[in-house]
Formats: C-alpha cells, structure tokens, sequence
C-alpha cells in the first residue's frame, strides 16, 4: 500500500484481551524493536471481554513476519489479521477547525458538503467540520481548506476491516401447485 512519500504500510489488526496495561505493552514491543507504527486506533469489540486494534505499519522499518512474530509472543493477544489494502476497509475520522471569516463561510460551506463532511460547530470566525473516509479523501480535503487558515486539526488513524465476501445467492425456481 503506497502512501504519501512512497511508504509502504501493513495494516493489521489484533484482537487482544480489554485489560489495563496491554497497549503499554503492544506499543513498548514497537518500541524496543524500533519499528514505527504509522498509526493506530483501538476501541472495544462487542464483546467486552476485547478490544480491536488496528496497527498501520511502516513496512520498512518491520517485516511484516517479523511484527506478527513479535506480537504473538503478547499473552494478550488473541488474533492477529493482516489486511491487504485491495482486500480491506480503511476509514478514517478528521476533524478540523478551519477560519471563516463571513465572506468565506460560503465556500467553506460548499466544500463541506461536495466531501460529504459536517459542520459540527460554528464559531464567530470559524467553523469546526468533521469528515470522515479513505486517508486520501481527509487530505484532498485539507489541502483544499488550508487556504482558509487551518486552527487546528486532528485524526484518529485508520481503522480496516476485510471486504465481505460478494457471491451471487443462486434463486432456485418453487413449483406452485395448481388447483
């Protein structure tokens, strides 16, 4: 997967057991190994019992077998899942509080809605919006709102999930009896 400045990433995610101390843990075995996490998120799982982690990390600075390896060795952890980009679900949550004076809210306001953002509060001389989608839908979107004066602005990291199989349902013909 190619990001910007031609990185490489792995995006895995690990389904690890919701106790304190575990992130300490996952982020201190990327630490002592050196390799760069790109970004992370983590949130409970519908079970309470877990919490998903979604790990982006620069391929170059760690193997990707030599992650996973690491990573199993975590009493903690209970699955590992690499997910291809071509195979996955990537998202991402921005939100951005970006000056408008009046004669600007307009503008502001088109590009919110021609990126399917929300305005999530306004303010005498600036608006904060939220958006949400692909990485390089939240950049295009700051790139494009810079020109404004950018606040301030903050990311979660990615969050993916595999793509869901799509295979047709074959319909089978039902004989109706007639009287």
């Amino acid at each position: 997967m190619s990001v910007p400045n031609g990185v490489t990433h792995h995006i895995l995610t690990v389904l690890v057991e919701n106790k304190a101390g575990v992130l300490s843990r996952v982020a201190g075995l990327f630490s002592r190994r050196g390799f760069n996490i790109f970004s992370l998120a983590v949130s409970p799982t519908d079970d309470e019992r877990f919490s998903r982690m979604t790990i982006v990390v620069d391929a170059e600075s760690a193997p990707l077998e030599q992650v996973v390896k690491q990573l199993n060795k975590l009493i903690n952890v209970i699955k590992i899942t690499e997910v291809p980009p071509e195979e996955g679900v990537e998202r991402e949550l921005m939100m951005v509080t970006v000056k408008a004076t009046a004669e600007a809210r307009g503008q502001v306001t088109e590009l919110t809605a021609i990126f399917e953002a929300k305005i999530v509060d306004v303010g005498f001389d600036a608006m904060t919006i939220m958006v949400a989608g692909e990485p390089e839908k939240l950049d295009a979107f700051s790139d494009l709102v810079k020109p404004f004066g950018i606040v301030e602005i903050q990311r979660t990291g990615r969050i993916a999930l595999p793509r869901l199989a799509r295979q047709p349902t074959r319909l089978r013909a039902v004989r109706t009896a007639r009287a």
